[in-house]
């Protein structure tokens, strides 16, 4: 593919609901543009953008992918991004690196969640919003129906641009706006037609585009009040001018399996959605903090976005990046602004899906991949070392749904930590921990698909089994009244033997630590053990006396005891600490303690209810509620840990994928009797 300049580059996420119609979408158009000898089927695992096994699998996107074409001395970099919410991360990947969001829409469902949230991601972002309504050969499909719930939902400035005329159910002929043409699909073939008599319908949705123009300048404004007519170059500019700014949102409309509309979306693409030249500036920061305009110029000095990692066992690391300013090859110096390290390109190529092909250099404002950065992370900055600047990251959903994972074949403990230190590498959305306490692997992620594939990459690529159980909960121990006891260690083995004799008061306190005290007189235990008596004591404290939980909040007192002048030694005296308090621990009025978390959950205003209602009987006290945006509330609880394992599944069922929340853990509670007693009976058996 040759160079283009920026101007001439438009990149194009492409977002959506899951099963509206993405992938097919971006297949027909790398068919219609000759990217392709055929038209891929996602029911047939043949397309360019679901490439990997698991998309294959599955049926379904599960990472952002790539695909450059050509259409009509233009470079649109489409940028496939994922709809299902367990890979959200692709989302916001794909919004990083694009200036354009053309969002698909089906035309049976019309406006769904991932609608909204791809609508969310181009507004944070500023990006140009560009809809498609989808599937329209569908008999139950309904176009109007749909645009009218678009315009309820995002407002006046969505503007219908393609729309189609469908006689005896077929929609087959197309009617554009702009052009104010007509065409017909026939034999898989386009021809123009005469326009259809749509009554007043056509003549109401030419007037709606008319006065979205009129609302451009002031002398658009002029001339639509006065009475004058818009020339099809006219409304054409003031559209494009619109889109650009923000003002309008052109809705497209077709049928991406049978390519019906893709060349007039592509045409519309062409003429409506803005350049990198002009819509890939940033704002970048300096060493000092300091803003940094940044233009999307190949002579500047080199600036660049890692928005995506590939990290495969076989083909080794592929970073993509977005070039901001300057050009990327071979020989450009390169700092990484996170590390501080120079990088070194060995050579940088254009990727469409799989596929990779070398070139020159990847310009501004274009999309290329580098292999084997090896310290170079997904949001990293890539910088001319003669002007560094950072630029804006990549903001990821939080990963909410956690589980313990174990290798089905003991020993291969270290390959699978292995394996999914390399998948965080590719989805910053996946979080790993070894829980030292518990002795769990946890893996976090968005949801139960993310973690079926994450559990089925590491089989495929690093060969190795594993099966996902609920995470152990840290549960601690601790007593509640105080109570001295003697501890005695006696032993004769002939020879020296060992004496070791103490009494130690054990009582409640505030610490999370124990605190250790000594209140001997007269010399009763010499000073030279007293660090032996508190090293027994902390070795103990490890195990409580209720179910082997970690004892917190104990203070421990060493106030009488005797010795021996030569059987007495350190080990008899720890030895003698220990003994005391495995007995008098157990008449101190031991307590389990259970982990207490904060929840912050936002969720639509109509779910209210019911996720209180889920909150409270997880044992969970509501402290509070505050409004948020979109017609959205966030409620605030203390919530048992233990009650919180299925929670991500709850409230992305109750509330259709809206509502998101986080859990962090607070402080230690002592836990009902009933639950303690359940814990006690399972740590015992």
């Amino acid at each position: 593919m040759k160079q283009y300049d920026p101007k001439n580059i438009l990149n194009i996420a492409i977002a959506g609901h899951s099963g509206s119609g993405k992938t097919s979408l971006a297949e027909a158009m790398i068919y219609l543009s000759s990217g392709s000898e055929r038209l891929g089927k996602v029911n047939e695992g043949n397309t360019v953008c679901d490439f990997d096994p698991e998309e294959i699998k599955r049926k379904t996107s599960v990472q952002t992918c790539v695909a450059p074409i050509e259409w009509k001395n233009k470079k649109m970099n489409l940028i496939d991004a994922p709809g299902l919410f367990d890979f959200e991360g692709g989302l916001c990947e794909a919004a990083r690196a694009a200036d354009t969001m053309l969002i698909t829409v089906s035309g049976k469902d019309g406006v769904s969640v991932g609608t909204e949230k791809a609508v969310k991601a181009a507004d944070k972002r500023g990006l140009t919003k560009v809809f498609f309504v989808n599937g329209l050969c569908d008999e139950s499909a309904r176009f109007y129906r749909v645009f009218e719930s678009l315009k309820s939902s995002f407002g006046p400035s969505v503007c219908p641009v393609v729309v189609p005329y469908i006689v005896d159910g077929q929609a087959d002929c197309y009617v554009n706006l702009l052009e104010y043409k007509a065409y017909k699909y026939v034999n898989g073939k386009i021809n123009t037609v005469p326009l259809p008599d749509m009554g007043d319908r056509l003549e109401g949705l030419r007037t709606a585009i008319c006065e979205a123009v009129a609302e451009t300048s002031d002398e658009m404004f002029e001339k639509y009040f006065s009475g004058e007519e818009f020339t099809p170059e006219e409304i054409i500019v003031g559209v494009s001018q619109g889109v650009k700014s923000g003002s309008i949102s052109p809705v497209f409309c077709g049928d991406a399996l049978l390519t019906y509309g893709i060349e007039q979306l592509l045409n519309g693409l062409i003429w409506l959605a803005p350049g990198a030249a002009e819509k890939s500036v940033e704002i970048a920061a300096d060493l000092d903090g300091n803003p940094v305009e940044l233009s999307v110029n190949n002579d500047a000095a080199a600036a660049a976005i890692v928005f995506k990692t590939i990290a495969d066992p076989f083909v080794g690391k592929l970073s993509y990046f977005k070039v901001i300013s300057g050009k990327l090859s071979a020989d450009t110096p390169l700092v990484n602004m996170r590390t501080g390290n120079t990088e070194r390109i060995t050579k940088v190529m254009t990727i469409k899906g799989k596929k990779t092909e070398d070139t020159a250099y990847i310009g501004a404002g274009d999309i290329g991949v580098a292999a084997k950065l090896s310290g170079v992370n997904t949001g990293d900055t890539l910088s001319s070392p003669a002007r560094k600047v950072i630029l804006d990251g990549i903001d990821y959903p939080a990963p909410c749904l956690s589980m313990a994972v174990e290798p089905k074949t003991k020993g291969d403990e270290e390959k699978v930590a292995q394996g999914i230190m390399r998948l965080c590498e590719e989805d910053p959305t996946i979080k790993f921990v070894t829980n030292h306490e518990t002795h769990q692997m946890i893996v976090s992620g968005l949801g139960e698909q993310h973690l079926d594939v994450i559990v089925s990459k590491l089989k495929s690529k690093y060969g190795v089994d594993v099966v996902l159980s609920n995470p152990k909960v840290a549960y601690r121990e601790t007593i509640k009244k105080p109570v001295k006891v003697q501890g005695r260690y006696k032993k004769q083995t002939g020879g020296h033997g060992q004496f070791g004799d103490v009494w130690i008061e054990f009582s409640p306190c505030d610490s999370e630590d124990m605190i250790f005290e000594e209140k001997v007189v007269g010399g009763a235990v010499p000073k030279g053990f007293f660090p032996a008596v508190e090293k027994g004591l902390r070795d103990s404290i490890s195990k409580g006396p209720l179910a082997g939980f970690p004892v917190v909040g104990l203070k421990a007192t060493l106030y009488d005891g005797s010795y021996h002048p030569v059987d007495s030694s350190e080990m008899s005296f720890k030895t003698a600490a220990s003994l005391a308090y495995k007995s008098g621990m157990p008449n101190a009025n031991p307590v389990l303690l259970e982990p207490i978390g904060v929840l912050k959950a936002t969720v639509p205003d109509s779910c209210m209810g019911d996720i209180m209602g889920e909150v409270t009987k997880r044992r969970g006290r509501v402290t509070g509620m505050n409004p948020a945006e979109d017609h959205m509330q966030t409620i605030e609880a203390e919530v048992p840990q233990a009650e919180m394992s299925d929670f991500a599944t709850f409230v992305r069922q109750s509330t259709q994928g809206r509502g998101y929340f986080s859990f962090d853990f607070e402080r230690y509670e002592e836990a009902p009797s009933n639950v303690a007693q359940k814990v006690i009976e399972e740590a015992n058996t």
